[in-house]
């Protein structure tokens, strides 16, 4: 054996044992005639010491090691002089009596440690050195355990855990698809899954009732802080459900999730409809763990001279509390983040409630004490507080700049601690949204998702106003999961491909399969996914899911440590039929 014991477990009673170890080098400590080793392995780190007067030659050896070094070592396990509390093997050292150097190391690019002198791209391009660092490790071992306890609260429900095809056919209304050439069908493509949902439904029809699969997903999108191109879904299917059925399930799970990895005993999650989450937050995500809703003032600051809001076709606010001490400096600043393009504001109103009540605002010129009196009682603010107010001509968008600014603010005043959890369901989305690059009515979830019973009816005079009978969890301001009720009615799903745009033969071509199933007897049913990544990076504390992925992506979708995606040789794309011509 390499080991009998590892560099995380020996305490103060193993005094006396001798024992065989194997890790990496850590950090070397050369004080006179006595050198310090830090020995690492996954489970921790044991101080090794080489003494000169006992052992001189293992000494002499001990001394012409290098960082990172694979070294197996014997010794005995002796009580440490001068004893590191914040280590857990800090009350004890091994005694070495033999040293073998397994594997040199050249010397890493950056430090392997938490406050490590690597950047991103470097640590990217050297991820297996990454990976060695111990808060990196701890990320995948939470995802290790979140994944077990998924996989044991299923099946103590009576879901199979049933894989899915890879290589799939492209299917429309979702994301861009990456594609993978046929050899055996020149001029022929597999899609790479963006989900599961037509196989797991028709899992259902099969009869399998219940299933689970935690799967890779492929979407070829543009990427940010909690977007891969291959990303992981818990993805989840049952029959003979209503939405209330699937609600209560899986805010099972997620309960199980929170007291078992977090010891957190979570309440009953409340429910918020789409349309009061665009309302009051501006965003169907609404981070919950701090208030700061939005208070619509159209009625209250219209008709006063200023053209900025009599013009508007929203106006809305929110109150920071205890941000009246805010600069002028900062409110600038604030003024300057809301006109950023990617937020595309015009500009920014605001208003201090002063110590004695007085309100002080950026128009006082158009506005009487009296009106600014009626908004703050209105925006239910106090002394000390500071009114944020921004318009527009579009409610919609106007309400998302609000949201961008709202989460600025929670932000800036440290109302988003990553260490407390508010979650909710979001329900009752709407079925379709508008799309001005298609110009038509596109699925807003995908075109399976079956709307509420009672706005059937609307689909023939009403289809923008239908609701769909779908649902998203929603963490600290994340989506970690949603799912919908599917159609099971071969007739109810051909209207719904028709308000989309498909013809009978451009539906039939692309989802006969499915159509004919549902021919063979459908039982009623719905289903979830949770993204697996973003809930681990939300119990990890993590701003980005990289660090929760063994081997991640950049932001330009580039693989930097293997070099992917790169060029193939000319044999192969011979072989596929392919001619590539980066011409345009």
């Amino acid at each position: 054996m390499y080991r009998n014991t590892t560099c995380g477990e020996l305490r103060i009673s193993d005094i006396g044992k001798q024992v065989v170890l194997a890790g990496w080098v850590q950090r070397i400590r050369k004080m006179g005639g006595m050198t310090f080793v830090d020995l690492r392995d996954r489970y921790g780190i044991t101080q090794l010491a080489f003494n000169q007067e006992v052992n001189a030659e293992v000494f002499d050896k001990a001394n012409s090691l290098g960082r990172e070094y694979v070294l197996q070592v014997k010794g005995t396990v002796e009580e440490r002089y001068s004893k590191n509390k914040n280590m857990p093997t800090g009350d004890i050292e091994i005694s070495v009596t033999e040293l073998t150097v397994l594997n040199e190391a050249v010397t890493p690019p950056f430090t392997i440690e938490e406050d490590t002198d690597g950047g991103d791209d470097i640590r990217m391009k050297y991820r297996y050195l990454d990976l060695r660092r111990e808060c990196v490790r701890k990320n995948l071992e939470l995802r290790h355990k979140m994944a077990f306890e998924v996989r044991r609260y299923l099946d103590e429900q009576g879901f199979l855990e049933v894989e899915t095809p890879v290589l799939v056919n492209s299917t429309p209304e979702g994301a861009r698809d990456f594609v993978v050439p046929s050899r055996m069908n020149p001029g022929q493509f597999y899609a790479l899954p963006q989900s599961p949902q037509i196989l797991k439904q028709l899992l259902m029809v099969a009869g399998f009732d219940r299933y689970f699969q935690i799967v890779k997903c492929f979407r070829d999108e543009d990427l940010r802080a909690d977007r891969q191109p291959e990303f992981t879904q818990i993805d989840c299917e049952m029959s003979f459900v209503e939405q209330e059925d699937i609600l209560n399930m899986f805010e099972g799970m997620s309960r199980h999730l929170f007291k078992v990895i977090k010891g957190i005993d979570l309440p009953k999650l409340p429910r918020m409809t789409w349309a009061d989450a665009m309302k009051y937050y501006g965003s169907d995500k609404p981070d919950t763990r701090f208030d700061m809703r939005f208070v619509e003032l159209m009625d209250l600051l219209k008709g006063y001279g200023f053209s900025v809001f009599d013009n508007a076709a929203y106006i809305g606010g929110i109150c920071a509390k205890g941000a009246a001490v805010y600069t002028r400096k900062q409110i600038d600043g604030l003024t300057e983040f809301v006109k950023r393009p990617q937020i595309g504001a015009k500009g920014l109103v605001y208003a201090r409630v002063e110590a004695d009540g007085t309100v002080k605002s950026s128009v006082d010129k158009f506005y009487a004490q009296d009106v600014l009196q009626k908004m703050k009682e209105t925006m239910n603010a106090e002394a000390g507080d500071l009114i944020l107010i921004l318009s527009g001509d579009d409610a919609m968008k106007t309400r998302k700049q609000l949201s961008e600014l709202r989460l600025e603010m929670g932000n800036q005043l440290g109302l988003r601690d990553k260490n407390k959890y508010s979650c909710l369901w979001v329900i009752d989305f709407p079925m379709y949204e508008w799309s001005d690059e298609e110009q038509r009515l596109m699925a807003m979830h995908h075109p399976f998702t079956s709307p509420k019973p009672e706005d059937i009816p609307l689909l023939d005079t009403d289809p923008a106003s239908v609701r769909a009978n779908a649902y998203d969890m929603v963490i600290n301001g994340v989506e970690v999961g949603g799912g919908s009720i599917r159609i099971h009615d071969a007739q109810l799903q051909q209207k719904i491909f028709e308000i989309l745009g498909f013809t009978p033969e451009q539906a039939q071509k692309k989802f006969g399969f499915l159509m004919n199933a549902f021919k063979y007897g459908a039982p009623p049913h719905g289903g979830l996914a949770y993204g697996l990544d973003r809930f681990v990076s939300l119990f990890a504390g993590l701003d980005s899911i990289r660090d929760c992925i063994a081997f991640p992506k950049n932001n330009q979708g580039r693989d930097v440590m293997l070099g992917a995606p790169g060029v193939i040789d000319q044999d192969q794309l011979d072989e596929l039929q392919i001619k590539v011509d980066l011409k345009n």
